[in-house]
């Protein structure tokens, strides 16, 4: 993910720390699902003021998410994944995962205000090893650096259950085509990579654990 708040000090800052000021909190009308929901957002976590364009590309190209189990979303900011992941699949239980603990506050607090109540928001090493993961939904932090995010990635997808799929969103001018290449490679036999969709220079990826 970029950030395209003008309130974050250098690309990628936000992941890897939380702000000590969080001030500039505001209150952000949106769509999620159907509904018409007010949010808490804030400077110093992913798109702080608006939902980014890849998360939106995402959220329309995706298929619903599982009915039940367990679903991720990688990377939460303030939540606009998970509530969508939460509102689809009121049965499921959605991880909200992120580094920034500002960003788990407000994605608690937001799921909170939507009525989800089976939303958990952690840090990476809260969630138990044992979880295994109907989908994952991800617009994954690019800018971290790729030995940071191809970490991640081979951390988190290996916990799909089998036959179930995690749907990335990466912008193409950022390196989409390359990391669908290297997944390809780096995943065992058996695991498919497609493009799912591509809209306004984002390619949304579909990563398949076998059965």
């Amino acid at each position: 993910m970029t950030s395209e708040s003008s309130e974050a000090p250098e690309p990628g800052a936000h992941y890897f720390r939380t702000p000590k000021e969080s001030s500039a909190r505001r209150e952000v009308e949106i769509t999620l699902a159907g509904r018409e929901l007010t949010v808490t957002t804030a400077g110093g976590v992913f798109s702080g003021d608006r939902i980014d364009l890849g998360t939106r590309v995402l959220l329309r190209e995706v298929p619903p998410p599982p009915p039940e189990g367990d679903l991720l979303d990688l990377g939460c900011g303030w939540g606009p994944i998970t509530l969508t992941q939460a509102l689809l699949s009121p049965a499921a239980k959605v991880w909200a995962v992120d580094v920034n603990e500002l960003a788990l506050e407000l994605t608690t607090l937001n799921a909170r205000r939507a009525g989800a109540s089976r939303v958990t928001a952690a840090l990476p090493g809260q969630v138990p090893d044992d979880v295994r993961f109907s989908a994952i939904w991800s617009n994954p932090p690019i800018r971290v650096g790729k030995a940071e995010l191809h970490s991640m990635l081979l951390h988190w997808l290996p916990r799909l259950l089998p036959e179930a799929s995690a749907h990335l969103v990466v912008q193409r001018n950022l390196g989409a085509d390359s990391l669908h290449g290297w997944l390809q490679t780096q995943l065992p036999s058996g695991w498919t990579v497609v493009r799912a969709g591509s809209a306004k220079g984002y390619r949304v990826l579909r990563v398949t654990s076998p059965a």
